[in-house]
Protein backbone atom coordinates (compact mmCIF):
# COMPACT_ATOMS: atom_id res chain seq x y z
CA UNK A 1 0.00 0.00 0.00
CA UNK A 2 2.79 2.31 0.67
CA UNK A 3 3.72 2.90 -2.95
CA UNK A 4 -0.60 3.50 -3.70
CA UNK A 5 0.16 6.37 -0.49
CA UNK A 6 2.65 7.86 -2.91
CA UNK A 7 0.77 8.06 -5.98
CA UNK A 8 -2.08 9.40 -4.04
CA UNK A 9 -0.21 11.68 -2.04
CA UNK A 10 1.01 13.36 -5.43
CA UNK A 11 -2.60 13.40 -6.85
CA UNK A 12 -4.10 15.14 -3.81
CA UNK A 13 -1.35 17.68 -3.72
CA UNK A 14 -2.32 18.04 -7.75
CA UNK A 15 -5.61 18.60 -6.26
CA UNK A 16 -4.82 21.52 -3.97
CA UNK A 17 -2.32 22.75 -6.85
CA UNK A 18 -5.53 23.24 -9.18
CA UNK A 19 -7.75 24.90 -6.33
CA UNK A 20 -5.17 27.27 -5.87
CA UNK A 21 -4.77 27.93 -9.60
CA UNK A 22 -8.29 28.05 -9.66
CA UNK A 23 -8.30 31.22 -7.81
CA UNK A 24 -6.00 32.83 -9.27
CA UNK A 25 -7.28 36.14 -10.99
CA UNK A 26 -5.33 35.52 -14.10
CA UNK A 27 -6.50 32.03 -14.42
CA UNK A 28 -9.87 33.34 -14.00
CA UNK A 29 -9.52 35.41 -16.77
CA UNK A 30 -8.58 33.01 -19.50
CA UNK A 31 -12.03 30.83 -19.56
CA UNK A 32 -10.76 28.17 -21.72
CA UNK A 33 -7.93 27.37 -19.29
CA UNK A 34 -10.27 27.52 -16.20
CA UNK A 35 -12.78 25.27 -17.63
CA UNK A 36 -9.72 22.77 -18.26
CA UNK A 37 -8.28 23.16 -14.78
CA UNK A 38 -12.28 22.39 -13.29
CA UNK A 39 -13.00 19.33 -15.52
CA UNK A 40 -9.46 17.92 -13.98
CA UNK A 41 -10.42 19.38 -10.52
CA UNK A 42 -13.86 17.31 -11.33
CA UNK A 43 -11.78 14.03 -12.58
CA UNK A 44 -9.79 14.07 -9.21
CA UNK A 45 -12.45 15.13 -6.92
CA UNK A 46 -13.75 11.66 -5.76
CA UNK A 47 -10.27 9.76 -5.13
CA UNK A 48 -9.19 12.77 -3.63
CA UNK A 49 -12.07 12.85 -0.97
CA UNK A 50 -11.94 8.71 -0.58
CA UNK A 51 -8.31 9.45 0.08
CA UNK A 52 -9.00 11.95 2.92
CA UNK A 53 -11.28 10.19 4.58
CA UNK A 54 -8.53 7.20 4.34
CA UNK A 55 -6.05 9.31 6.11
CA UNK A 56 -8.31 9.73 8.55
CA UNK A 57 -9.98 7.13 9.46
CA UNK A 58 -5.67 6.01 9.71
CA UNK A 59 -5.39 8.36 12.22
CA UNK A 60 -8.53 7.58 14.08
CA UNK A 61 -7.03 3.49 14.55
CA UNK A 62 -3.84 4.91 15.89
CA UNK A 63 -5.44 6.97 18.34
CA UNK A 64 -7.71 4.34 19.36
CA UNK A 65 -5.14 1.61 19.44
CA UNK A 66 -3.43 3.99 21.94
CA UNK A 67 -5.91 3.39 23.87
CA UNK A 68 -6.44 -0.41 24.33
CA UNK A 69 -3.76 -0.56 26.90
CA UNK A 70 -5.64 2.38 28.96
CA UNK A 71 -6.26 1.69 32.63
CA UNK A 72 -9.75 2.41 32.54
CA UNK A 73 -11.40 -1.05 30.81
CA UNK A 74 -14.12 0.36 29.67
CA UNK A 75 -12.75 2.99 27.61
CA UNK A 76 -9.77 -0.15 26.56
CA UNK A 77 -13.20 -2.28 25.52
CA UNK A 78 -15.10 1.20 23.41
CA UNK A 79 -11.36 1.81 21.59
CA UNK A 80 -11.42 -1.92 20.80
CA UNK A 81 -15.61 -1.82 19.07
CA UNK A 82 -14.08 1.11 17.25
CA UNK A 83 -11.10 -0.05 15.94
CA UNK A 84 -12.97 -2.97 14.30
CA UNK A 85 -15.46 -0.80 12.61
CA UNK A 86 -12.06 1.30 11.58
CA UNK A 87 -10.55 -1.67 10.13
CA UNK A 88 -13.97 -3.06 8.24
CA UNK A 89 -13.78 0.63 6.43
CA UNK A 90 -10.22 1.30 5.98
CA UNK A 91 -10.56 -2.06 4.23
CA UNK A 92 -13.32 -1.26 1.88
CA UNK A 93 -11.24 2.56 1.18
CA UNK A 94 -8.31 0.70 0.15
CA UNK A 95 -10.09 -0.96 -2.23
CA UNK A 96 -12.28 2.04 -3.78
CA UNK A 97 -8.85 3.81 -4.35
CA UNK A 98 -7.57 1.18 -6.10
CA UNK A 99 -10.62 1.18 -8.82
CA UNK A 100 -10.81 4.99 -8.50
CA UNK A 101 -6.82 4.63 -9.87
CA UNK A 102 -7.30 3.03 -12.46
CA UNK A 103 -6.92 4.96 -15.07
CA UNK A 104 -10.21 5.60 -17.10
CA UNK A 105 -10.75 4.80 -21.11
CA UNK A 106 -11.13 8.66 -22.05
CA UNK A 107 -13.50 7.04 -24.50
CA UNK A 108 -16.01 5.79 -22.23
CA UNK A 109 -18.14 8.80 -22.54
CA UNK A 110 -18.30 8.79 -26.02
CA UNK A 111 -21.43 7.93 -28.53
CA UNK A 112 -20.97 4.70 -30.44
CA UNK A 113 -20.88 3.96 -33.76
CA UNK A 114 -21.91 -0.04 -34.15
CA UNK A 115 -21.53 -1.89 -37.75
CA UNK A 116 -23.00 -4.85 -38.12
CA UNK A 117 -21.87 -7.60 -41.18
CA UNK A 118 -23.77 -10.57 -41.76
CA UNK A 119 -21.07 -13.58 -42.13
CA UNK A 120 -21.17 -17.13 -42.93
CA UNK A 121 -24.58 -18.42 -43.48
CA UNK A 122 -26.66 -16.73 -46.33
CA UNK A 123 -29.35 -14.85 -46.01
CA UNK A 124 -29.60 -16.74 -41.77
CA UNK A 125 -26.71 -14.41 -41.60
CA UNK A 126 -28.50 -11.32 -42.79
CA UNK A 127 -31.41 -12.28 -40.24
CA UNK A 128 -29.35 -12.85 -37.79
CA UNK A 129 -27.75 -9.64 -38.19
CA UNK A 130 -31.25 -7.75 -38.13
CA UNK A 131 -32.06 -9.46 -34.46
CA UNK A 132 -28.73 -8.17 -33.48
CA UNK A 133 -29.59 -4.86 -34.50
CA UNK A 134 -32.78 -4.99 -32.87
CA UNK A 135 -31.46 -6.11 -29.91
CA UNK A 136 -28.99 -3.30 -29.43
CA UNK A 137 -32.12 -0.67 -30.12
CA UNK A 138 -33.94 -2.07 -27.21
CA UNK A 139 -31.23 -2.03 -25.12
CA UNK A 140 -30.70 1.63 -26.01
CA UNK A 141 -34.12 2.37 -25.67
CA UNK A 142 -34.28 0.46 -22.34
CA UNK A 143 -31.20 2.91 -20.92
CA UNK A 144 -32.56 6.32 -22.38
CA UNK A 145 -30.05 6.15 -25.15
CA UNK A 146 -30.74 7.45 -28.92
CA UNK A 147 -30.37 4.95 -31.96
CA UNK A 148 -29.57 6.71 -35.01
CA UNK A 149 -29.71 4.51 -38.33
CA UNK A 150 -26.50 5.78 -40.17
CA UNK A 151 -26.95 3.28 -42.86
CA UNK A 152 -27.76 -0.01 -44.18
CA UNK A 153 -28.21 -2.85 -47.08
CA UNK A 154 -31.19 -4.99 -46.69
CA UNK A 155 -31.90 -8.34 -47.62
CA UNK A 156 -35.29 -8.14 -48.86
CA UNK A 157 -36.61 -10.54 -46.63
CA UNK A 158 -36.02 -8.36 -43.29
CA UNK A 159 -32.40 -9.39 -43.56
CA UNK A 160 -29.38 -6.83 -43.58
CA UNK A 161 -26.01 -7.37 -45.41
CA UNK A 162 -24.90 -4.50 -43.04
CA UNK A 163 -26.21 -1.77 -41.14
CA UNK A 164 -24.58 0.84 -39.42
CA UNK A 165 -25.90 3.08 -36.42
CA UNK A 166 -24.80 5.66 -33.91
CA UNK A 167 -25.62 5.20 -30.22
CA UNK A 168 -26.41 8.12 -28.62
CA UNK A 169 -25.67 9.32 -24.87
CA UNK A 170 -23.09 9.60 -22.19
CA UNK A 171 -21.59 6.10 -20.88
CA UNK A 172 -22.80 4.15 -24.32
CA UNK A 173 -18.78 2.92 -25.28
CA UNK A 174 -18.26 2.77 -21.79
CA UNK A 175 -21.42 -0.24 -21.82
CA UNK A 176 -21.24 -1.33 -25.11
CA UNK A 177 -17.25 -1.87 -26.03
CA UNK A 178 -17.24 -5.56 -25.00
CA UNK A 179 -20.06 -5.73 -27.59
CA UNK A 180 -17.33 -6.43 -30.49
CA UNK A 181 -16.48 -9.80 -31.84
CA UNK A 182 -18.37 -12.62 -34.19
CA UNK A 183 -21.40 -13.08 -32.52
CA UNK A 184 -22.70 -16.79 -33.48
CA UNK A 185 -26.15 -18.35 -33.68
CA UNK A 186 -27.45 -22.03 -33.93
CA UNK A 187 -31.16 -22.40 -35.11
CA UNK A 188 -32.94 -23.94 -37.74
CA UNK A 189 -33.43 -21.96 -40.80
CA UNK A 190 -36.64 -21.02 -41.72
CA UNK A 191 -35.76 -22.72 -44.98
CA UNK A 192 -34.71 -26.39 -43.54
CA UNK A 193 -36.77 -28.40 -44.48
CA UNK A 194 -35.32 -31.41 -42.61
CA UNK A 195 -35.31 -29.88 -39.08
CA UNK A 196 -31.57 -29.52 -39.38
CA UNK A 197 -29.61 -27.14 -37.00
CA UNK A 198 -27.61 -24.43 -38.88
CA UNK A 199 -24.73 -22.65 -37.75
CA UNK A 200 -24.28 -18.72 -38.50
CA UNK A 201 -22.39 -16.00 -37.61
CA UNK A 202 -22.58 -12.08 -38.07
CA UNK A 203 -19.83 -9.57 -36.87
CA UNK A 204 -20.00 -6.11 -34.64
CA UNK A 205 -17.84 -3.68 -34.23
CA UNK A 206 -18.39 -0.91 -31.57
CA UNK A 207 -16.51 2.53 -32.32
CA UNK A 208 -16.63 5.10 -30.56
CA UNK A 209 -17.73 7.74 -32.36
CA UNK A 210 -14.82 10.83 -32.70
CA UNK A 211 -15.69 14.71 -32.81
CA UNK A 212 -14.25 16.42 -36.16
CA UNK A 213 -11.24 18.24 -33.68
CA UNK A 214 -10.05 14.53 -32.60
CA UNK A 215 -9.58 13.28 -36.24
CA UNK A 216 -8.74 16.20 -39.12
CA UNK A 217 -10.11 14.77 -42.67
CA UNK A 218 -8.11 16.48 -45.37
CA UNK A 219 -9.69 17.31 -49.30
CA UNK A 220 -7.15 16.34 -50.78
CA UNK A 221 -6.80 12.71 -49.05
CA UNK A 222 -10.37 11.62 -50.21
CA UNK A 223 -12.57 10.78 -52.80
CA UNK A 224 -16.41 11.01 -53.36
CA UNK A 225 -18.47 9.62 -55.90
CA UNK A 226 -22.21 9.71 -56.01
CA UNK A 227 -24.50 7.21 -57.24
CA UNK A 228 -28.08 6.35 -57.37
CA UNK A 229 -29.42 4.37 -54.80
CA UNK A 230 -30.62 1.11 -54.82
CA UNK A 231 -33.16 -1.16 -52.68
CA UNK A 232 -32.84 -5.08 -51.79
CA UNK A 233 -32.31 -7.02 -55.14
CA UNK A 234 -30.70 -3.71 -57.13
CA UNK A 235 -33.85 -2.17 -58.10
CA UNK A 236 -33.64 1.72 -57.68
CA UNK A 237 -35.43 2.94 -54.77
CA UNK A 238 -34.27 6.87 -55.83
CA UNK A 239 -34.52 9.00 -58.76
CA UNK A 240 -31.75 11.23 -57.89
CA UNK A 241 -28.41 10.84 -57.80
CA UNK A 242 -28.53 11.05 -54.11
CA UNK A 243 -26.12 8.09 -52.62
CA UNK A 244 -22.47 8.47 -51.74
CA UNK A 245 -19.35 6.87 -51.73
CA UNK A 246 -16.52 8.10 -49.34
CA UNK A 247 -12.80 6.74 -50.53
CA UNK A 248 -10.20 7.25 -47.89
CA UNK A 249 -7.28 7.37 -50.27
CA UNK A 250 -4.40 7.02 -47.90
CA UNK A 251 -6.09 3.87 -45.52
CA UNK A 252 -8.40 2.33 -48.63
CA UNK A 253 -11.05 2.68 -46.08
CA UNK A 254 -14.64 2.96 -48.05
CA UNK A 255 -17.90 4.50 -46.55
CA UNK A 256 -21.43 4.42 -48.51
CA UNK A 257 -24.68 5.79 -47.14
CA UNK A 258 -27.59 5.77 -49.63
CA UNK A 259 -30.47 6.22 -46.46
CA UNK A 260 -31.41 9.43 -47.11
CA UNK A 261 -32.81 11.38 -49.72
CA UNK A 262 -30.71 14.26 -49.96
CA UNK A 263 -26.71 13.88 -50.77
CA UNK A 264 -25.71 16.11 -48.28
CA UNK A 265 -26.88 14.20 -45.37
CA UNK A 266 -25.42 10.93 -46.77
CA UNK A 267 -22.07 12.64 -46.89
CA UNK A 268 -22.45 14.12 -43.47
CA UNK A 269 -23.47 10.36 -41.92
CA UNK A 270 -20.63 9.04 -44.53
CA UNK A 271 -18.11 11.09 -42.28
CA UNK A 272 -18.96 10.11 -39.16
CA UNK A 273 -18.51 6.53 -39.96
CA UNK A 274 -15.33 7.17 -41.60
CA UNK A 275 -13.73 9.33 -38.75
CA UNK A 276 -14.87 6.77 -36.15
CA UNK A 277 -13.32 4.55 -37.94
CA UNK A 278 -9.80 6.68 -38.19
CA UNK A 279 -10.19 7.46 -34.75
CA UNK A 280 -10.38 3.46 -34.12
CA UNK A 281 -7.76 2.66 -36.06
CA UNK A 282 -5.34 5.37 -34.56
CA UNK A 283 -6.24 4.05 -31.10
CA UNK A 284 -5.34 0.44 -31.69
CA UNK A 285 -2.18 1.79 -33.09
CA UNK A 286 -1.53 3.10 -29.98
CA UNK A 287 -2.61 0.05 -28.07
CA UNK A 288 -0.55 -1.98 -29.89
CA UNK A 289 2.64 0.43 -29.06
CA UNK A 290 2.31 0.20 -25.32
CA UNK A 291 2.54 -4.01 -25.74
CA UNK A 292 0.58 -7.27 -24.91
CA UNK A 293 1.32 -6.55 -21.30
CA UNK A 294 -0.85 -3.70 -20.38
CA UNK A 295 -3.12 -4.19 -22.67
CA UNK A 296 -6.49 -5.83 -21.35
CA UNK A 297 -8.06 -9.11 -23.30
CA UNK A 298 -11.42 -8.54 -21.85
CA UNK A 299 -12.93 -5.38 -23.95
CA UNK A 300 -9.71 -5.15 -26.28
CA UNK A 301 -12.68 -5.70 -29.26
CA UNK A 302 -10.76 -8.46 -31.69
CA UNK A 303 -13.41 -8.51 -34.30
CA UNK A 304 -12.20 -12.24 -35.14
CA UNK A 305 -12.76 -13.35 -31.71
CA UNK A 306 -16.12 -15.76 -31.30
CA UNK A 307 -17.52 -13.85 -28.17
CA UNK A 308 -21.58 -15.03 -27.96
CA UNK A 309 -23.04 -18.41 -28.89
CA UNK A 310 -27.13 -17.70 -29.01
CA UNK A 311 -28.63 -21.17 -29.38
CA UNK A 312 -32.54 -21.27 -30.10
CA UNK A 313 -33.10 -24.90 -29.53
CA UNK A 314 -31.87 -24.50 -25.46
CA UNK A 315 -32.86 -20.87 -25.59
CA UNK A 316 -29.40 -20.86 -24.32
CA UNK A 317 -26.68 -17.74 -24.84
CA UNK A 318 -23.04 -18.20 -23.91
CA UNK A 319 -20.23 -15.67 -23.39
CA UNK A 320 -16.92 -17.34 -24.06
CA UNK A 321 -14.73 -14.78 -22.81
CA UNK A 322 -16.14 -14.67 -19.61
CA UNK A 323 -18.03 -18.30 -19.75
CA UNK A 324 -21.15 -17.37 -18.74
CA UNK A 325 -24.43 -19.03 -19.87
CA UNK A 326 -27.95 -18.27 -19.58
CA UNK A 327 -31.41 -20.01 -20.41
CA UNK A 328 -32.82 -16.77 -21.46
CA UNK A 329 -32.19 -16.39 -24.91
CA UNK A 330 -35.97 -14.41 -25.62
CA UNK A 331 -34.72 -12.17 -22.84
CA UNK A 332 -31.15 -11.42 -24.62
CA UNK A 333 -32.83 -10.80 -28.01
CA UNK A 334 -35.35 -8.49 -26.43
CA UNK A 335 -32.10 -5.89 -24.99
CA UNK A 336 -31.39 -7.37 -21.77
CA UNK A 337 -27.74 -7.63 -22.01
CA UNK A 338 -26.63 -6.05 -18.62
CA UNK A 339 -26.03 -9.36 -16.59
CA UNK A 340 -23.38 -10.06 -19.95
CA UNK A 341 -22.18 -6.71 -19.87
CA UNK A 342 -21.90 -6.33 -15.90
CA UNK A 343 -19.79 -9.28 -15.79
CA UNK A 344 -17.54 -8.14 -18.52
CA UNK A 345 -16.93 -4.98 -16.89
CA UNK A 346 -16.14 -6.43 -13.35
CA UNK A 347 -13.80 -9.32 -15.30
CA UNK A 348 -11.76 -6.60 -16.75
CA UNK A 349 -11.58 -4.04 -13.71
CA UNK A 350 -10.37 -6.86 -11.66
CA UNK A 351 -7.77 -7.94 -14.54
CA UNK A 352 -6.71 -3.68 -14.54
CA UNK A 353 -6.18 -4.10 -10.39
CA UNK A 354 -4.01 -7.12 -10.82
CA UNK A 355 -2.25 -5.75 -13.08
CA UNK A 356 -1.71 -2.67 -10.68
CA UNK A 357 -1.27 -4.37 -8.10
CA UNK A 358 2.01 -5.92 -10.06
CA UNK A 359 3.35 -2.47 -11.13
CA UNK A 360 2.85 -1.27 -6.92
CA UNK A 361 4.37 -4.27 -5.12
Amino acid sequence: MSALIEKLTKVAERYDEINRLMADPEVLADYQRLNELAQERSELEELVQTFRRYQNVEQQLQENRMLLDDQDPELAELAAQEIESLEAEQEALEERLKILLLPKDPRDDKNVIVEIRAGTGGDEAALFAAELFRMYSRWAEDHNFKVELLSSNETGIGGFKEVIFAVKGKGAYSRLKYESGVHRVQRVPVTESQGRIHTSAATVAVLPEADEVEIEIHDNDIRIDIFRSSGPGGQSVNTTDSAVRITHLPTGIVVSCQDEKSQLQNKIKAMRILRSRLYDMEQRRREEELGAARRSQIGSGDRSEKIRTYNFPQSRVTDHRINKTVYRLDDVLNGDLDEFIDELAQNEQAERLQALAAETA
